[in-house]
């Protein structure tokens, strides 16, 4: 198998080193490419050196007889080179939100709908917004034993959601507040040490923001189901890795908490944590770095009775980004006739 990884030096190019490290698959040449920042490094990867990154250009043959190409250098970069990283034949797993409301783009969680991954006409399918495959992993078994009319989320995204310099820039304020110094804003919109910002990405005519909407918008794509209702707040926390999000769904029929329950607890993907004593539900500090999506604070909606409300955390650049796009090509590799 021959694999490119495309924006190789970033948070999520690092990490799509390290879950190939371990993932089931024979890697007979891992191809590199980056900005002319990023040209010219090297990684060890299975015990090896790696070929030096390289310069990504408009060139086609650069990815002649790769199988899949992990990209994941932002949406611009992504449009801009999707032609020529598709030309030769490679399946283009995009991690950015260029393509993902794309009629002709695939939007796929393998738990959710793996089987959409065969229909990408372009040779692109395109990876969730990480808030999005945390959620729908957890609303898949609810949907699976009754169809899910409603979903209010609210969402408590680590600083590492905006990338390495979110995550430099929240150390560096941490340590300036603790020595009496005025902390440095520049990756955030507002100082993000000691507070909570309630806006990720730009706010849009309706008054959500951009993030919020692609919970709204993604949700329904993945899950096909449009007539679903779906409304999001999303916040930055100062937290370094793993989102949280509490999660209201209504369904058609009344769930009893022991079905629900017993489903998480058979889902793939889903870890269930699901006990009140001894700090027995997830929380992101020991997370971080895991693959599942963990579950817990199981509980009926007390203001309707066709709502269960719970908790879930995730690692947002493992699973939410890294780990979910080499999921689908495995699922393509074990799937396809």
């Amino acid at each position: 198998m021959n694999i490119a990884i495309v924006g190789a030096s970033g948070a999520v190019g690092q990490e799509f080193l390290r879950v190939l490290e371990n993932a089931p698959i024979t890697i007979d040449n891992l191809r590199l490419f980056g900005s002319q920042r990023s040209a010219g490094r090297t990684y060890t990867f299975r015990g090896t050196e790696t070929e030096p990154v390289r310069l990504l250009t408009d060139n086609p043959e650069d990815f002649r007889d790769i199988d899949f190409a992990f990209v994941s250098a932002g949406a611009s970069v992504s449009r801009q080179y999707a032609d020529t990283i598709t030309a030769r034949g490679a399946i283009m797993i995009d991690n950015s939100s260029a393509f993902r409301m794309d009629d002709d783009v695939p939007l796929v969680v393998p738990e959710v709908n793996g089987e959409d991954a065969f229909n990408a006409p372009r040779g692109v399918i395109a990876n969730p917004n990480c808030t999005t495959i945390q959620m729908v992993v957890a609303l898949k078994p609810i949907n699976d034993l009754s169809p899910i009319r409603r979903v209010h989320v609210a969402t408590y995204q680590a600083a590492s959601g905006a990338g390495a310099s979110g995550m430099e820039e929240l150390e560096l304020q941490t340590r300036q507040i603790v020595n009496g110094e005025e902390p440095t804003v520049k990756k955030f919109v507002s100082q993000l040490a000691f507070n909570l910002i309630p806006h990720i990405d730009v706010f849009t005519d309706n008054g959500y923001t951009k993030e919020e909407m692609k919970m709204h918008c993604e949700t329904k794509k993945i899950m096909h189901a449009p007539g679903l209702e779906v409304s999001a707040t999303c916040v930055r926390v100062p937290v370094m890795r793993a989102h949280s999000e509490a999660i209201w769904a209504e369904t058609e029929r009344e769930l009893s908490l022991d079905e629900v329950r017993e489903a998480f607890g058979h889902a793939t993907g889903v870890v269930l944590m699901d006990k009140t004593e001894a700090l027995g539900y997830p929380q992101p500090l020991d997370k971080a770095g895991s693959d599942p999506v963990y579950v817990g604070r199981v509980r009926k909606d007390l203001a309707n009775p066709k709502g269960i409300t719970f908790w879930t955390v995730a690692d947002q650049i493992r699973k939410g980004a890294a780990l979910n796009a080499v999921q689908i090509a495995l699922y393509i590799i074990a799937h396809r006739k």
